[in-house]
């Protein structure tokens, strides 16, 4: 609890002992009414300001008011009844205040745990930066301060203050603040890092690749605190239900005891004020909003807040709320599905050459001579191609092997390794140099390769699919996915073979970036109102149909400024199953919401007929009022566990 909800516990436990105490103090009178009115100030003094400065603002119909009113008037009424020799019960104007406290307070103290996903994730933030200065000292700096191309040292149990490339060091980063997963990334010179990471066991000396304000902790940080601004429609419709329906309820009251009375004096009867104003002031107290204008929004805070714990940031609730009615998931291929990192999957000798598979025993290693002259030929590239070979071969390669390396446009490399002329490429090389080639039967990039002009073999390389990509289609559709379909630049060849093997509805292949907006409107076309279309990419090329589809969602996009601009929803790993938890998460936190509503609803219209009847005393009302708003907040709070 913090300091304020402290001591509003100690002044509600001080009431609740004085107004128990005074139950059995034989007191009549103005004497009781003066004594009853010091737990009610106690309790009650900050809801009676509020109200008053909302009368004062031009802000009159709200549940400060609806307090005030309603028990001032059983307090006055209780002096009514005790100048006319009857039981005067303020007990009941000071048990209302005291439990909408109590209501409050513990709608205070959920609405901070939700708060702690949201702390957690601002703990990303780092205090500091260490520059060095002329002497080689340590300076612990601002990182706002910190300029493009700075070298900072990062020491282990440091956050990385910013974006940057890791120019000496190796360690081990936590990057479960920004992607919910525990498992730490090891890194090492050259490659990049985020800032928000902690560094768990080496010294870093990084590079950095941007300022501040444009790194990656400062926009995640930008996104959670603005997401609060985007309500969901049911918010909105809270809100403005809340606005008519307050006042609304106000003048019911103010009629409730009013025209009964003036009626009966028309017809000659008793007037019996007390009897209507006792029930229209048990009438407000049901009618008080509470648990709708706080359980709704709290569940989506929650729903945001359990979401950003497991690495799903949702810039606002509106995209939440849209999430849950997603029937249509349009994914990119490279990075979304596959992971964007070519391997060799196949190695296949000719006939001619499969006698010298085996590796080259001077060269240590165990890898065929096919990918051993492949890598060689082709370890001045750095194409992605030629990265997978050279992490195929496995060894190091040894400069002093290879000579006369020439690299040919469209075609591939030839060099001399070992006094052996190889040539690497594709078909067209093979033509080029006169040299009949096999066709390959799998699927993916194939690069020939000759020695001494005779044609060695194939070595067959493709994106990899990840490992999840399959599960999560699956798991879209058991969440009741109508349509899952693919969208790539690559060849139909490659993209029927990746799609049949995940099990997607639909594929299109050979697109261009312009040529899937195409593709996403022509899906749009065919859904039926309500219903969504999510599009998840990586971000960094699709911006655009990232942008046009119902919802944007930017899959594996940590240091993306593409993704984290366009997207509506940032999926902050690479893990496609995430999608399919953020639409449980959403689906999930919209019923919660459902059945707040209802329930509030249904409790508060039954016991304002039992109300207004005057089968419902102030007790009823105080349970009406305090006990639903519990009920619909305990309710709320497990959106928070929406993820677990």
């Amino acid at each position: 609890m913090t300091k304020k909800q402290k001591k509003v516990l100690y002044r509600i436990i001080i009431a609740a002992v004085l107004m128990v105490g005074l139950h059995f103090i034989p007191v009549e009178g103005y004497t009781k009414f003066a004594l009853y009115l010091i737990p009610y100030f106690i309790i009650g003094f900050d809801i009676l300001r509020k109200a008053v400065l909302g009368i004062l603002h031009g802000e009159v119909f709200d549940e400060n008011f609806l307090m005030a009113v309603a028990t001032v008037g059983a307090m006055l009424l209780g002096v009514y009844n005790e100048s006319r020799g009857m039981e005067g019960e303020f007990s009941e104007g000071v048990a209302v205040m005291l439990f909408y406290q109590i209501g409050e307070l513990f709608q205070a103290v959920a609405v901070g745990r939700s708060r702690k996903n949201i702390s957690a994730l601002m703990d990303i933030r780092p205090d500091y930066a260490n520059v060095e200065d002329e002497n080689g000292n340590l300076q612990q700096v601002d990182p706002e301060d910190v300029e493009t191309g700075t070298t900072i040292l990062v020491r282990p149990g440091e956050k990385i203050p910013i974006d940057g490339v890791v120019l000496e060091g190796t360690s081990s980063l936590n990057t479960a603040a920004l992607t919910g997963e525990s498992a730490p990334r090891e890194i090492m010179a050259g490659d990049e890092v985020i800032s928000g990471c902690v560094n768990i066991t080496g010294l870093l000396k990084i590079r950095t690749t941007k300022e501040f304000g444009e790194s990656t902790v400062a926009k995640i940080l930008d996104l959670v605190e603005n997401s609060s601004m985007k309500k969901a429609r049911t918010e909105n419709f809270i809100t403005k239900f809340a606005k008519y329906y307050t006042p609304a309820v106000c003048y019911s009251a103010l009629a409730l005891a009013v025209i009964p009375s003036v009626a009966n004096l028309i017809m000659g009867n008793p007037a019996n004020w007390s009897t209507w104003v006792i029930r229209a002031l048990t009438f407000l107290v049901i009618s008080c909003p509470c648990a709708l204008v706080i359980s709704i929004p709290l569940s989506f805070f929650g729903g945001i807040g359990g979401a950003s714990a497991c690495g799903i940031l949702v810039k606002g609730s509106n995209y939440l709320e849209a999430l849950a009615k997603t029937k249509y998931v349009v994914f990119d291929k490279t990075g979304t599905l596959t992971k964007g990192v070519f391997e060799v999957i196949d190695i296949c000798p000719s006939e001619e050459f499969s006698g010298s598979c085996e590796a080259d025993p001077n060269s240590g290693g165990a890898s065929p001579r096919l990918v051993e002259y492949a890598a060689y030929a082709e370890s001045y590239s750095t194409h992605p191609i030629s990265k997978s070979l050279k992490e195929a071969y496995g060894q190091e390669i040894r400069p002093e092997r290879i000579s006369q390396v020439e690299e040919i446009g469209g075609h591939g490399v030839t060099a001399l390794v070992d006094g052996v002329q190889v040539a690497a490429g594709n078909e067209k090389l093979m033509k080029r140099l006169g040299i009949s080639w096999e066709k390959n039967t799998g699927v993916g990039t194939v690069v020939h390769v000759a020695a001494d002009g005779r044609y060695a073999g194939y070595i067959l390389i493709s994106d990899v699919v990840k490992e999840q990509s399959r599960e999560a289609v699956a798991a879209l559709k058991a969440a009741g996915v109508k349509k899952t379909v693919m969208l790539t630049g690559d060849s139909r060849t490659v993209a029927e073979h990746v799609a049949q093997k995940l099990g997607l509805d639909q594929v299109k292949s050979e697109l261009l970036p312009a040529d899937k907006v195409e593709a996403v409107e022509e899906i749009l076309g065919e859904k039926r109102p309500g219903e969504m279309l999510a599009f998840v990419g990586d971000g960094i090329n699709d911006a655009p149909v990232l942008s046009r589809a119902d919802i944007g969602v930017a899959m594996g996009a940590l240091g993306s400024d593409a993704a984290i601009e366009a997207a509506d929803i940032v999926l902050m790993d690479d893990n496609p199953m995430k999608l399919a938890l953020a639409i449980r998460i959403s689906r999930k936190c919209l019923r919660i919401v459902t059945e707040n509503i209802v329930f509030a609803l249904t409790v508060k219209a039954l016991c304002l007929v039992l109300g207004a009847l005057g089968m419902a005393n102030m007790w009823v009302a105080i349970f009406a009022d305090v006990g639903v708003m519990v009920l619909a907040v305990l309710n709320a709070v497990r959106c928070l566990r929406a993820g677990k």
